[in-house]
């Protein structure tokens, strides 16, 4: 048996995944899944992720909404550094002996294994997650601890142990795959692939989204970063923003470390260049006026943030936009 590969690292590599999609998975579980690293890729502007679709059998499985997934059978998977298995419902009917034995053989290659919904279940089947916490739906937990004593069991949304990674969940399945994202390419790129689907979640009056979402927010940074998105144009110094909030900066410089895993002068920055970005792709400002408009005093600055940010340049990025936008006949 090979020793695991931390993927857990900065890496600019792409990920060689495998999603294992049993029949009758959940289909928001499914999307879960795929759609943060299609995200990644797309926001990278290249692959963060190279995955492939991987069935039980030599069928494709069929999602709980009737959908159906193109894919190659688990028995020709030589090999990933990430296999995601997702499963939902008839557990006990897709535990077959192929079926672990081919879990077992991936893991054995040192990739890392993942369970998302029901793919816990099959983990644990598997002797996989014996002595390694672990997850699952909050309504089979209990079931979940007395059928895999050797589990240490946990009720947390995911658990991350060396080559084991489980979620209760397709929300949480989310969070999972942006602490992937977060941990390879930074926390700020997590957070802006975040924004790109992801909303604050329910409140008692409407709001406007976060640039970078908000899943992860205290009560404390959340108000920090509506005072930053209202002062793209003149960024705010930190001290001022803790002097408004009623703390210090240290305590600020705290909760954003231990909730959002960044500074608050790397968020705002996150901020501004998320907002340069829709500036550039969704407007005609100039891009000098892009710049003024997100706090950078000079051209240069500006050219060198966003390209740094998004790997490639704003000029760049405007005329890819030009040459996609379809032609009048």
């Amino acid at each position: 048996m090979k020793s695991a590969k931390n993927i857990l690292q900065p890496e600019h590599r792409p990920l060689k995944t495998a999603v294992l999609v049993l029949d009758e998975c959940n289909t928001l579980s499914f999307a879960a899944t795929v759609d943060p690293m299609r995200a990644a890729n797309r926001l990278a502007g290249r692959a963060a992720f190279d995955w492939d679709y991987i069935s039980a059998t030599n069928e494709p499985p069929m999602l709980t909404s009737g959908l159906t997934v193109p894919s190659i059978p688990l028995a020709r998977l030589e090999g990933c550094e990430l296999l995601i298995v997702v499963a939902g419902f008839q557990l006990a009917r897709h535990a077959t002996p192929s079926l672990l034995a081919g879990l077992r053989r991936i893991a054995a290659t040192g990739a890392t294994i993942a369970g998302i919904d029901g793919g816990p279940w099959l983990l644990a089947e598997a002797g996989l997650l014996d002595g390694h916490p672990a997850t699952t739906h909050w309504e089979d937990l209990d079931n979940f601890a007395t059928r895999f004593p050797e589990v240490d069991v946990r009720t947390d949304r995911f658990t991350v142990s060396e080559a084991r990674m489980t979620s209760g969940g397709a929300t949480p399945a989310i969070e999972m795959m942006l602490h992937i994202i977060g941990a390879r390419h930074g926390a700020g790129f997590a957070s802006r692939v975040a924004g790109l689907f992801l909303y604050d979640g329910p409140a008692a009056e409407p709001r406007p989204q976060s640039r970078l979402g908000g899943h992860k927010h205290s009560a404390l940074t959340a108000r920090a970063n509506a005072l930053m998105e209202a002062s793209l144009d003149e960024p705010l110094p930190l001290s001022q923003i803790a002097e408004t909030l009623g703390t210090s900066p240290r305590s600020l410089q705290q909760q954003f470390r231990l909730k959002l895993n960044t500074t608050p002068q790397d968020h705002y920055l996150q901020l501004r260049l998320a907002e340069a970005r829709r500036l550039v792709t969704d407007t005609n400002l100039p891009l000098m006026e892009v710049a003024m408009a997100t706090g950078f005093s000079s051209q240069s600055s500006f050219a060198r943030a966003f390209r740094t940010a998004h790997g490639t340049s704003a000029r760049e990025l405007r005329q890819e936009r030009e040459q996609e936008r379809p032609t009048a006949h």
